[in-house]
């Protein structure tokens, strides 16, 4: 008997003709890693739900078909044995949190498994050492970071101690290093414990290879399942992008096997490239160069000496000084708490220093605050229901406009449909995916065409087209002479569209230069083709980078080894 068997399974939330799920039938056997990978709204989320036995009971709407849990309906079952079995850390930490303190939140669920509190102590002690929760055990979770409201929400699942982990985008706001802790966390949960994981993933080079099997979605049913290598070779022979760069890479050339981890990836590159006498190491390929500069290089920002320390003692930035040129695209990394959305925040005037200086286009807005650049600036939070209050997607955009005193309406039109955006145009946004939400809050802040754009993670929750799309339309508007700042823990997008990359570290600027300067020299904030081609290849970033040095050399020789 598998330990989940979904039948014919059809979904309609409240107030809407579309079905979020359209006769899924799945079987999931106790014990597997199953990876759901698919495009924003295909319905990877609902389906996560409905294992969770939250849909229709929690979410209303219509539903057909049946989900059974170990034999059960999984809607007669008791809510408390339920919650004993499956366990599940949404995509948006914000609505999982209850509690004003950390220790308080991780025990709140054992409270209402009724558990004893010796029991509940040992619980709480073990899942804060594991999860290194220790220096935030007595913090107040408003003031966490979005990763560290991730790694929390995920603490106090596992505290309840689960048979069944369903994980909706855990990584989505966690550093690399972070995010390879959480990922090596479920696969140790997974293979040591026999718990059964159901992931859902954007970023697919963190997870694809750990999974037993891949299901790929797309409007609601599951249109491609599969191990992780016959998953890559079908989505890429299909024209898709839910593929890890390595494996999108090794899959136009004529191999036997696609690889789809960097092992096996350098394996294979190194025994060619051996057998057939290529030295690439000073080949020469283009990268993802930087716009031509329109204007004469001055600086959009100059940060000078920031020092800042929050009202409870602790430090967000330390000495940070920071120069921006006008019509960059540069990307802040670094890990949760390093101080780069509070560095974000300096630069929109939304905190003032305690120490320093701020100069934004010439401005000094270090006393007058977010009022000096507010006509000029768009910033976008980690959080994208901050900005969603209208009724429908079209009236969100024309709210903005008209704070601006914008009568243009032209401008709604072409944003959304360079966001995709354009069918929601009369939904309510907080109906869409948290994906489709991103999107929305995006759109809301870049309609009256800033001179500088900040954005503090805008890939979370964002598919691989979607991603691409955006990363374009931000190198475009650097090529109009506008300057971008993006926040993210996404390396493969920073490595894809930026020109600088910025690392913090503990409230400080640890290092700061051309991309390929940072990347190429981190050993874990590098992107995925980077870590194959490191020593083998130089220079080697992105996907369109590795096939300019690799692919001219490959025509004519002989085939490739097996991997």
């Amino acid at each position: 008997m598998p330990l989940f068997k979904v039948e014919n399974l059809t979904y309609y939330y409240p107030e809407t003709n579309h079905a979020a799920l359209s006769n899924i039938n799945l079987a999931i056997r106790e014990g597997e890693f199953i990876l759901v990978a698919g495009g924003s709204g295909s319905g990877k989320s609902s389906l996560a739900r409905a294992l969770a036995g939250l849909i229709p009971d929690f979410y209303g709407g219509k539903i057909g078909g049946k989900v059974y849990f170990k034999g059960k309906d999984i809607r007669t079952i008791d809510r408390r044995k339920l919650a004993r079995e499956v366990g599940m850390v949404f995509q948006d930490p914000e609505k999982q949190i209850v509690q004003t303190h950390v220790e308080a939140e991780i025990a709140f669920g054992l409270e209402n498994l009724g558990l004893g509190n010796e029991e509940m102590l040992r619980r709480v002690a073990e899942v804060i050492s594991f999860l290194k929760l220790t220096p935030l055990r007595e913090a107040f979770t408003a003031n966490l970071s979005g990763g560290q409201k991730q790694k929390l929400a995920l603490a106090s699942v596992l505290a309840m101690q689960p048979h069944v982990l369903i994980l909706d985008e855990p990584t989505s706001q966690l550093d690399p290093v972070s995010a390879e802790e959480i990922l090596n966390l479920a696969k140790r949960l997974n293979e040591e414990i026999g718990f059964t994981v159901i992931m859902i993933e954007q970023r697919l080079e963190r997870c694809f290879h750990l999974a037993d099997r891949v299901l790929l979605m797309a409007k609601g049913q599951i249109v491609c399942e599969g191990n992780a290598p016959e998953v890559a070779r079908k989505t890429i022979n299909g024209g898709l992008p839910f593929a890890p760069p390595v494996a999108r890479f090794f899959a136009g050339l004529n191999i036997p096997a696609v690889p789809v981890t960097v092992k096996e990836g350098r394996k294979l590159l190194r025994q060619y490239l051996h057998t057939n006498q290529i030295n690439v190491e000073h080949q020469t390929g283009e990268g993802c160069s930087g716009p031509e500069d329109l204007l004469p290089e001055r600086n959009a920002v100059s940060l000078k000496n920031l020092w800042f320390t929050y009202p409870g003692g602790q430090e967000g930035l330390r000495d940070v000084s920071l120069d921006i040129m006008e019509g960059k695209f540069v990307a802040i990394l670094g890990e949760n708490g390093a101080g780069k959305s509070t560095l974000l925040k300096h630069i929109i005037g939304m905190l003032k220093p305690d120490r320093g200086r701020v100069e934004v286009l010439g401005k000094d807005i270090s006393k007058n605050g977010f009022k000096a650049n507010r006509g000029f600036t768009a910033y976008l939070s980690q959080n994208p229901n901050d900005y969603l209050f209208q009724d429908t997607v079209e009236d969100e955009l024309l709210f903005t406009l008209k704070n601006f005193g914008v009568k243009e309406s032209s401008v709604v039109d072409e944003m959304l449909e360079k966001l995709q955006l354009s069918r929601y145009r009369q939904t309510n946004p907080r109906d869409l995916s948290s994906g489709e939400r991103q999107r929305v809050a995006l759109a809301s802040v870049l309609v009256t065409t800033p001179r500088l754009i900040i954005l503090d993670e805008p890939t979370r929750g964002v598919d691989y087209c979607l991603k691409a799309e955006l990363g374009k339309f931000l190198r475009q508007e650097t090529v109009k002479g506008r300057t971008v700042i993006v926040v993210t823990h996404d390396v493969e997008f920073a490595a894809e569209f930026a020109d600088r990359v910025v690392m913090m570290f503990a409230g400080r600027i640890v290092s700061n230069g051309e991309k390929h300067d940072v990347l190429g020299k981190s050993v874990f904030y590098s992107p995925q083709l980077g870590k194959m081609c490191r020593g083998i290849c130089a220079g080697v970033l992105t996907l369109a980078e590795a096939k300019a040095k690799i692919y001219p050399l490959t025509g004519d020789r002989a085939a490739w080894p097996k991997v």
